[in-house]
């Protein structure tokens, strides 16, 4: 499986502008045009389906590390860095929490799995966690592919009933007076958490504080 990193890596630069160069082993076709309405996010998922149906299965430890890409690298980096400016950002903070969908769209972080976006502000008071309780809806543009827990039945039925108690096992003790509030997913609308930002990053740029944000800090299953 090595001998497709280069393509991980030169895949993260957005994807548009390789067409025909054979740099894909093959596996081309999603990025043209007549699939042009795909996100990048898409384009990646099914070069990679594609790919390990290809070869057959591969390495496990491979997959796993492909996976990671997807899911944790490749998928948060638009979340974290509308995270990162709304931290710094108050009039841009303001209109995302008003209208996420057109804030988002002007970005280019909107798309198939993304069409109607809310955000949720943790503040002292409260704190707020996703779900998607009738499958696995997950806002794909900012967030990349969903990991394996969002979609297990136990983290989508006990988010509702025992919020705490699931943020206790994903090693998140929220105090007493923080009230949890739960958001459940739809196919048609699709939540994200704005973390509160961590004490003493007040001299940090946009991209440094980006690079502090996870994954589950906007899904709400972790803090910062």
């Amino acid at each position: 499986m090595t001998d497709h990193d280069d393509d991980d890596d030169h895949d993260h630069g957005h994807g548009h502008g390789h067409h025909g160069h054979g740099h894909h082993h093959g596996i081309d076709d999603p990025a043209h045009p007549h699939n042009a309405p795909l996100t990048d996010v898409q384009l990646r998922v099914r070069a990679l389906e594609s790919l390990l149906t290809e070869k057959g299965l591969v390495d496990p430890a491979a997959l796993d590390a492909l996976i990671d890409t997807y899911e944790t690298k490749v998928g948060p980096r638009n979340g974290a860095l509308v995270v990162a400016r709304a931290w710094t950002d108050p009039a841009f903070k303001q209109r995302l929490l008003a209208d996420a969908t057109a804030t988002l769209a002007d970005l280019g972080f909107l798309g198939r799995q993304g069409e109607d976006m809310v955000v949720v502000e943790n503040t002292a008071s409260v704190h707020h966690l996703v779900v998607c309780t009738l499958c696995s809806c997950y806002p794909w543009p900012v967030l990349g592919l969903p990991p394996v827990w969002y979609k297990s039945a136990p983290y989508r039925a006990r988010a509702v009933i025992d919020p705490r108690g699931v943020l206790r096992e994903l090693g998140v003790e929220l105090p007493d007076d923080i009230e949890v509030r739960v958001w459940d997913s739809t196919a048609e609308l699709r939540y994200l958490v704005l973390p509160r930002r961590p004490e003493g990053t007040e001299g940090m740029t946009e991209e440094e504080l980006a690079a502090l944000v996870t994954r589950d800090a906007m899904i709400g299953t972790g803090v910062l």
